[in-house]
């Protein structure tokens, strides 16, 4: 981790509204000039979902869809190819607007411990129940990272990748709280070192920054920094007194915040300035330095945009932009 790493000052988490890649490219491009991301479009289908998306970047496992959702299996199939279509198209869209982009660029991938939460083995059972099908879905997932991330440098020449890892499921990975397929039980807790070991194999693949995200509540801070994660993006209404202290401890190592404070479905918007006051409150609360705030925080919306209309997702892009400037104008 390092203490001298400076991100932009907002940004999206993923997902956007729609299946039009190249509407939801310039949407974000223009939105973000500092800080844009590739975009994701769940509404598409199979293989344009997150789990679907990652599966797709595999080497030498694959995935295809289930009933009960996505499962491993021996050979590519035809959910792979359109996850791995999709992907290019984005990637394609993404190209186009980013021409001569030199600032940061962030790239999204499920995790290890979300995606042995989410895929099923032969069985039906989840990844999750057999610590060596982790393991090989850890070093797979690790591998077709190192790919995406090189064929978006091919694409950006001039950007500064950010890898996002999103883990939505880590918690409950952590808790034990992951249910097995018949419904009745749940999958053992994996042990936290385990856990930390495995996310610090996979960060250690990007020789740039990295972030791990999730709007599930009681992120594991503490874990996370470990880790080696650059930044921690999270629902920022989801936190609790009992956060504080890893939160402190976290800013005060130089880890970023990527602090989700605007709703991500459809309602009314705040002001910018009210957007950010509980980051301001939480500062106070943690007698943190105000000034530190716009070198520490980055605004975001609380999760994905996939389920916002389109004129909604735009607004709230636009919106963390200047809930961000409020932040930074006025940190007291």
């Amino acid at each position: 981790m390092d203490d001298n790493i400076r991100f932009g000052a907002a940004t999206g988490i993923g997902s956007m509204p729609g299946g039009d890649a190249r509407e939801a490219a310039r949407t974000v491009t223009g939105s973000f000039e500092d800080f844009p991301f590739l975009p994701e479009l769940p509404a598409r289908g199979p293989g344009a979902d997150m789990i679907g998306r990652t599966a797709g970047m595999l080497v030498e496992l694959y995935a295809r869809v289930e009933p009960s959702g996505w499962r491993i299996g021996d050979r590519p199939g035809r959910d792979t190819k359109r996850a791995r279509s999709w992907l290019g198209e984005d990637l394609d869209a993404l190209e186009e607007f980013t021409q001569g982009h030199e600032g940061d660029l962030k790239v999204q991938a499920v995790g290890p411990w979300t995606l042995a939460a989410a895929l099923e083995l032969r069985n039906g059972e989840a990844a999750l129940s057999d610590p060596g099908a982790c393991r090989d879905l850890a070093a797979s997932l690790a591998e077709g990272l190192r790919l995406h991330l090189a064929e978006v440098r091919r694409r950006v020449p001039g950007a500064r990748l950010v890898l996002q890892l999103d883990e939505p499921s880590l918690t409950s990975v952590l808790r034990g709280q992951v249910r097995t397929a018949s419904g009745y039980r749940t999958h053992r807790a994996v042990d936290r070192q385990v856990v930390e070991a495995t996310l610090r194999d996979v960060i250690a693949v990007h020789d740039g920054p990295v972030a791990v995200h999730s709007c599930a509540p009681d992120v594991p801070f503490a874990l996370l920094r470990r880790a080696g994660a650059d930044a921690v993006s999270f629902d920022f209404s989801l936190l609790t007194g009992r956060d504080d202290d890893a939160v402190g401890e976290a800013v005060e190592a130089g880890v970023r915040l990527f602090a989700g404070v605007v709703p991500g479905t459809d309602g009314r918007l705040s002001d910018p300035a009210g957007s950010v006051m509980g980051v301001r409150t939480l500062w106070r609360r943690l007698g943190l330095r105000p000034g530190l705030l716009a070198e520490a925080v980055t605004v975001t919306p609380a999760c994905g945009l996939a389920g916002a209309s389109p004129a909604y997702a735009r607004q709230v892009l636009a919106h963390c932009v200047r809930a961000a400037r409020s932040l930074a104008d006025n940190p007291e």
